[in-house]
């Protein structure tokens, strides 16, 4: 049975708009709020074997600071194809995956981490900045997920519920 932890960036600053989208930083609460994210991952037994985020600048933050907490740098992958990625880019992420990552973080941005979490759990979610679904997949294999039936969510947080 595979784990996909989604997890949305922390939150951004809006201060220097001389920046693009994606080079806009977390922010002093997104700064906060991330390690506190990884922190949570640790403690209730969901470390990642990969951590996959998107290349904006702000996700990357988010998932070298749940990294850190996690003791899991080496396990960090950017990419530019989660920038913005709808759904399915999501999944077709996944299903190319290596079979010895057991639990993998994926760290993006909305409309489409919300989009694929609601998808997969069949349940309303919001997605607030650095929010993190667990979801458990009945596959033993990334090249056999196909649909939200292969999914159930099995955890869900957000910065507020921790405080």
């Amino acid at each position: 049975m595979k784990q996909l932890l989604l997890l949305r960036h922390a939150k951004s600053s809006w201060q220097d708009d001389s920046l693009s989208d994606h080079q806009r930083p977390l922010n002093d609460r997104g700064e906060r709020d991330a390690p506190r994210i990884g922190r949570l991952i640790c403690e209730q037994g969901l470390i990642p074997d990969l951590i996959i985020s998107s290349s904006a600048t702000r996700a990357q933050q988010t998932a070298r600071a749940v990294a850190t907490e996690c003791d899991g740098k080496e396990l960090l992958q950017v990419t530019d194809e989660l920038y913005h990625a709808a759904p399915q880019t999501y999944l077709s992420i996944l299903v190319g995956l290596a079979d010895n990552s057991e639990r993998v973080l994926m760290v993006g941005h909305n409309p489409g981490i919300e989009s694929l979490v609601e998808w997969l759990s069949g349940e309303p979610t919001t997605m607030t900045t650095a929010a993190l679904a667990h979801l458990q997949l009945s596959i033993d294999s990334w090249s056999q997920f196909e649909s939200p039936q292969d999914a159930s969510l099995h955890g869900f947080w957000t910065p507020h519920d921790l405080d």
